[in-house]
């Protein structure tokens, strides 16, 4: 064979093949940003620099991108992947895609909308997308003498703002949860005297709906977290029929399910916090004609509640809890009054009291901001209705007091909400 011959990967005469899956090859890539296109296949060199890769802004089904390390240098410097607008393995492109193994490539393929871009293979494996951080919040409801129906919002830095007029029933008892990644929902609580079932949804923004019909038995004096990633869960409390340990879990729209079967003791009054890879823990209370408790109870990144763990820390009612850091949480104050924290590892262990800064209290709400950092807020001392703030910063140490804002009142609880600051 003479004469020049194309594509011969093999570079021997007399077995030619066509590059793999028929993609145009480009010059290394050495640059820190790449605005890729379909058929290609890159050398992604970061001896010197990470790179950033934007992906097409529109694709067909069985569009197909290719990226190797080229000089296995990805664990010290990684690819960032931007889907620009289109989903990652179903993920919308708020969620973060790094690839961080040296001596990596991936294959990219694009589905469809519903799934978007999905590796095909990967030769080595690659980090899951990474939810973006929540970094504000809301406090909503509660009760200063009568129950109400105000907010308040929270900013990337901690700042609590004046009182929002508030949207649904004014009630008490009622609990929060993150879902859809950066927004909320309230449900279930007390209003005027009567348990309800009904539900508000919580945008990005703070804005909190008009009531939503009940789903599930009307109960209040519960807790909720976020699961999965982008989903929550509401468990426990009291119905009319006494104490339960149902749930309802809602899915990343907001849609809160019919009641079913939940695990461990039912109780009230317990507060519920994120933790680890997308699990929840519930824990303290007060047992039906039985005191508080310290007991506590996981929860799966499917939603499933395992049966109890023994007590760490003072049995209480009436606190609060919060994610912090990356992957650990902390439970806040509670009946007594009492000041003490109890701080939560990434596999759920729940530490012995610290003791507590600040005023002690029951009833006041917390939620996580800032992507690392938490806030308490509001409650009660035993004589009057607070609306004093403390912050967490992201090894879980409480501050001391801040002045508050808003109205003072108690069992007011929190959510964590919108991925910018």
């Amino acid at each position: 064979m003479s004469g020049p011959v194309a594509n011969n990967i093999f570079r021997s005469s007399g077995v030619i093949a066509a590059a793999a899956g028929g993609l145009s090859w480009q010059p290394v890539v050495t640059a820190s940003t790449l605005s890729a296109s379909a058929g290609n296949g890159y050398w992604i060199n970061t001896t010197s620099n990470a790179c950033t890769i934007t992906l097409p802004g529109s694709a067909e089904a069985g569009d197909q991108i290719i990226f190797v390390d080229y000089a296995r240098t990805w664990g010290t410097n990684a690819i960032v992947i931007d889907s620009n607008g289109l989903n990652f393995q179903g993920e919308d492109d708020t969620y973060t895609v790094d690839y961080d193994t040296s001596g990596q490539a991936v294959n990219l393929v694009y589905s469809g909308a519903t799934i978007g871009w999905t590796p095909s293979s990967d030769i080595v494996n690659a980090l899951e997308p990474v939810a973006p951080p929540t970094q504000k919040g809301i406090f909503a409801y509660g009760n200063n003498g009568s129950d109400v129906n105000t907010r308040n919002l929270v900013n990337s830095s901690g700042v609590v703002a004046a009182d929002a007029t508030g949207a649904g029933a004014a009630r008490n008892g009622t609990a929060g949860a993150p879902y859809g990644g950066d927004k909320g929902l309230y449900a279930f609580g007390d209003a005027g005297g009567s348990r309800t079932g009904a539900s508000n949804l919580v945008t990005a923004a703070g804005v909190v709906s008009t009531d939503v019909s009940a789903v599930g038995t009307p109960k209040t004096a519960l807790a909720a977290g976020g699961y999965g990633g982008d989903k929550a869960i509401f468990a426990f409390g009291s119905t009319s029929s006494g104490y339960t340990n149902t749930k309802n879990l809602v899915n990343n729209s907001g849609v809160v399910a019919s009641d079913a079967t939940g695990g461990g003791t039912a109780r009230v009054n317990l507060a519920g916090a994120k933790f680890g890879d997308g699990q929840v823990i519930f824990a303290f209370g007060y047992l039906s004609g039985a005191p508080d408790t310290n007991i506590s109870n996981k929860v799966s990144n499917t939603g499933v509640i395992a049966s109890d763990t023994g007590g760490v820390g003072t049995a209480r009612r009436q606190l609060s809890a919060a994610s912090y850091g990356t992957d650990t949480a902390i439970f806040l104050m509670g009946s007594g009054p009492t000041d003490k924290t109890n701080l939560v590892s990434n596999t759920g262990v729940v530490a012995s009291d610290v003791s507590g800064v600040g005023t002690a209290r029951y009833g006041p709400g917390a939620l996580n901001y800032g992507g690392d950092k938490a806030i308490m807020a509001y409650g009660s001392d035993g004589s009057s209705y607070l609306n004093t703030i403390n912050l967490i910063n992201n090894s879980g140490v409480l501050a001391s007091n801040s002045s508050g804002t808003g109205t003072a009142r108690y069992l007011v609880p929190g959510i964590g909400i919108s991925t910018t600051a």
